[in-house]
């Protein structure tokens, strides 16, 4: 399940329904789609990718995308640290980012330019866009593990646009549980 922190306002949302009205005005969607008796996540790409085909299909023929893959991170990955490093700094891409996360946690902090910063924590069962020419950045959590499925508008996928100046140093990338709590200064997080 999907959680918001909007650090500069010391707020947190965690409802399904006030988290897709919050990012509505940002052109952000998020879903949960199932996870139970479809496919285990370390299944095979290919099985994966036709156990969710109709929810693929659908957002092929809503968004144009013309190819989808499954993308598989962990703490053995090679090259791990140089990938994630180029996905921490602020940067926008030239098409929609769009993941369905099959198992891991991750965080993406989002810089509209009609609103706050705010970080979406996605994990297992959440479905996220972030559109094209958006500012954000992405980690993951502690246990540096993620598996998702990636939909692409190109087939030959998108690079990062950094952005000169941005605000990613100015937020701390740390993912969080149901325990969070909200102090007066700033926002209290429980690593994971």
């Amino acid at each position: 399940m999907a959680y918001i922190i909007v650090p500069d306002e010391k707020r947190r949302l965690d409802d399904p329904k006030e988290i897709s009205a919050f990012l509505a005005p940002f052109g952000i969607y998020h879903e949960r789609w199932p996870l139970e008796d479809r496919v285990s996540p370390d299944a095979a790409p290919e099985a994966i990718l036709a156990a969710y085909a109709p929810e693929i299909d659908r957002l092929k023929a809503e968004g144009g995308y013309v190819t989808a893959d499954v993308i598989n991170v962990s703490p053995e990955t090679p090259g791990l640290d140089a990938m994630l490093e180029r996905f921490r700094s602020e940067h926008t891409h030239s098409e929609n980012e769009v993941r369905f996360i099959l198992k891991g946690r991750g965080l993406f902090h989002i810089h509209p330019d009609n609103g706050p910063v705010f970080a979406i924590q996605v994990e297992a069962g959440d479905l996220i866009n972030v559109p094209l020419g958006t500012k954000h950045w992405f980690d993951l959590c502690a246990d540096r593990t993620i598996r998702a499925i990636r939909l692409f508008q190109d087939k030959t996928g998108w690079t990062p646009a950094y952005i000169d100046g941005s605000a990613h140093a100015r937020y701390t990338p740390v993912c969080w549980s149901p325990a969070y709590v909200v102090a007066e200064t700033k926002p209290s997080v429980v690593p994971i």
